[in-house]
């Protein structure tokens, strides 16, 4: 189901809750919501259709990836972005990472391990920051 776009700032700060299997549903939102919005939007988190569960959802190099709980685990090469977000208007600056290397589970729970460079990079490190409850 194509979900609205949550804007409510309150709402968005909040840190969102680990993620179980009961959340299959919403991550399929997510990627349904992200796929209608493909033309302003890379990545999206759970909070973003209103859902506060640690779910984000991604295009991964052409394709569309989903993380549950994800955390970054390490991480290197600071440099200042500027970025944009579907839940807010206008870009904000933000310190970001060239390499990731993030933990997370994949839709069977299991855990997995990835590392992620440039673009991509950034992309997750937003969508985890909206998990953390950080506004850009």
């Amino acid at each position: 189901m194509i979900r609205e776009i949550m804007r409510d700032t309150d709402f968005l700060a909040r840190k969102a809750e680990p993620a179980t299997e009961v959340d299959l549903a919403v991550a399929r939102d997510l990627l349904e919501t992200l796929a209608a919005y493909k033309d302003g939007c890379v990545g999206m988190a759970a909070n973003m259709i209103g859902i506060n569960k640690r779910i984000i959802a991604f295009d991964n190099d052409g394709s569309y990836m989903v993380m549950f709980n994800p955390e970054i685990v390490k991480r290197s090469e600071p440099y200042e972005a500027e970025e944009g977000c579907l839940s807010l208007t206008g870009t904000r600056k933000t310190k970001r990472w060239k390499s990731i290397k993030v933990q997370y589970q994949n839709e069977s729970f299991q855990t997995r391990f990835k590392t992620f460079t440039g673009w991509t990079a950034q992309v997750i490190q937003h969508e985890i920051d909206h998990c953390e409850g950080i506004i850009i």
